[in-house]
């Protein structure tokens, strides 16, 4: 087992049309206002940026991100990211119960010299870690969409 390969999945249902949703994902440059722990955006061209983010460890990632896939009527985004993470990145939004359901999905190898020594004993605090960003994430699109 690679204990510095990480797989994840969340779902977050929000009361918002899907289009409208896809649209705010779709506008990463945002994610700093809505997402907490999403601290900084910046443009590289037109279809990467470089992103820094920290969850509740005190320690920051930064990635860039290269866009992969765009595709307004599935409603799909992908990313590939390198950087101290390595792997991609992809949210599907899909009409649910009236509002949207948000698939999101990363595979990725840390890359980070720090996070790869603590890689076995530190396996599940960066997992709990991650769940708890996703958690405000999902918050803050929530909140960030009613004022859309």
């Amino acid at each position: 087992m690679d204990w510095n390969h990480y797989r994840f999945t969340s779902v977050w249902d929000l009361p918002a049309a899907p289009d409208t949703v896809y649209a705010a994902l779709e506008g990463a440059e945002d994610y700093p206002r809505w997402w907490p722990q999403v601290r900084e955006v910046t443009p590289v061209d037109d279809t990467s940026a470089t992103t820094r983010f920290r969850s509740f460890l005190p320690y920051d990632l930064v990635v860039t991100v290269r866009q992969s896939r765009r595709d307004p009527a599935s409603r799909i985004l992908q990313a590939a990211m390198t950087g101290d993470l390595e792997g991609w990145v992809r949210w599907t939004v899909t009409a649910h119960d009236g509002g949207s359901r948000v698939l999101y999905e990363q595979e990725a190898v840390v890359r980070k010299r720090l996070l790869r020594r603590l890689a076995v004993p530190g396996r599940l605090v960066f997992r709990a870690n991650h769940t708890l960003m996703m958690r405000a994430g999902r918050r803050g699109l929530a909140a960030w969409l009613q004022g859309v």
